[in-house]
């Protein structure tokens, strides 16, 4: 309900704007530059795509801009991308503007990675308060690996466990059982908490996951619990083991040659209308996150039939065990990759300070 809430203001914003440009020609349209951007979101079949950035490109932005900034927005999954290749292709200034998710395109920065390191925090009020601790860095590295303007920092429901254990029955399952188990990551640094619990970490893309986990090439994925549910992953897999591994910190970026060239009116515009949106993708997350377990075990689901996955909640030991590899693999794993003091001092100072967490070489 809050979710058409948003999108009923959003649009009767949209609609008020337009007709002031038309009575007034006021001056925040009548200065904006003429511009058509090309844009990649994320995936098609995913809340966030579908319900927030698609609209905003291809509705809102001609809507707000009385026509004068348009878009040809469309989702990696219509463009056959993976999601791992989006930045350099932005680099390349084959695309305009580019959402994506920090993990996937950090294979040329370590500190873009540490903005979602696996297990590091457990609360989403949290997770938004270090993000936003660590933005000037964000800032930074975009700029400087790949000529890009970081526009918007967001996330998706919490990154649990999705196993398929065969039989229902099964209620007591801990990570001491991921031993020896095949399990889809996206990241190196899951891949790290994953070896830390003993299991062995794939990466796959998402759009590639469901038939890995039927065909056995994993016996457990990560993602978030929405999306989990959207992708119809309840029906390969039988249990969610609820321990949170990150909440797949995302991004929207321009590229700097297309952001300087836009003028100060534009790009105003654009800082202005984009944070109201960055709230949205926040305010939906949060609400999505109970959603999307709720619908993948018995319900209640608003989006459709439960998916009847057995839910596993951590217990304390798991809890321990959580923290002892996060501290002893993924911590120290992404120090050693980011590999300077000043790398290490400044997640400790934003990131680490709020998590209680601390990284060392």
């Amino acid at each position: 309900m809050y979710k058409a809430f948003l999108k009923q203001v959003s649009l009767a914003a949209a609609a008020l704007c337009v007709i002031a440009i038309g009575v007034t020609g006021t001056p925040a349209t009548a200065e904006l530059d003429q511009k058509q951007f090309k844009v990649v979101g994320t995936w098609s079949f995913l809340d966030h795509w579908k319900e927030r950035e698609g609209p905003f490109w291809n509705e809102r932005l001609p809507a707000l801009s009385g026509g004068k900034l348009t878009a040809n927005a469309k989702s990696q999954t219509e463009l056959g991308l993976s999601g791992f290749e989006i930045m350099r292709l932005l680099k390349l200034g084959v695309f305009d503007a580019v959402h994506g998710v920090t993990t996937y395109v950090a294979q040329d920065s370590p500190m873009i990675e540490g903005a979602d390191l696996a297990g590091v925090i457990q609360d989403l009020g949290l997770y938004r308060q270090a993000n936003e601790e660590y933005r000037g860095i964000l800032e930074r590295e975009f700029e400087t690996k790949y000529g890009a303007k970081l526009l918007m920092i967001y996330a998706w429901p919490s990154q649990q466990l999705w196993c398929n254990l065969g039989d229902k029955s099964i209620t007591d399952f801990s990570l001491s059982q991921l031993e020896g188990k095949k399990i889809r990551t996206y990241s190196t640094t899951l891949g790290d908490f994953i070896e830390g619990v003993g299991g062995s970490a794939v990466t796959i893309a998402f759009a590639e996951v469901v038939p890995a986990l039927q065909k056995g090439v994993a016996d457990c994925g990560l993602t978030g619990t929405l999306p989990a549910y959207n992708a119809k992953w309840w029906q390969v897999v039988t249990h969610n083991i609820r321990i949170r591994l990150g909440y797949a910190s995302s991004f929207l970026a321009m590229n700097l040659k297309v952001w300087d060239s836009l003028n100060e009116e534009t790009q105003q515009f654009f800082q202005t209308h984009l944070a109201e949106l960055e709230e949205e993708m926040w305010v939906a997350t949060a609400q999505n996150d109970q959603r999307g377990m709720d619908c993948n075990a018995s319900g209640p689901c608003d989006v459709g039939e439960p998916g009847g996955m057995v839910p596993i909640e951590p217990s304390e030991a798991d809890k321990a065990k959580l923290k002892e590899v996060v501290e002893n693999f993924v911590l120290k794993r992404w120090a050693k990759r980011c590999g300077t003091q000043q790398c290490v001092d400044e997640w400790n100072a934003t990131i680490g300070k709020i998590s209680g967490m601390t990284a060392s070489l």
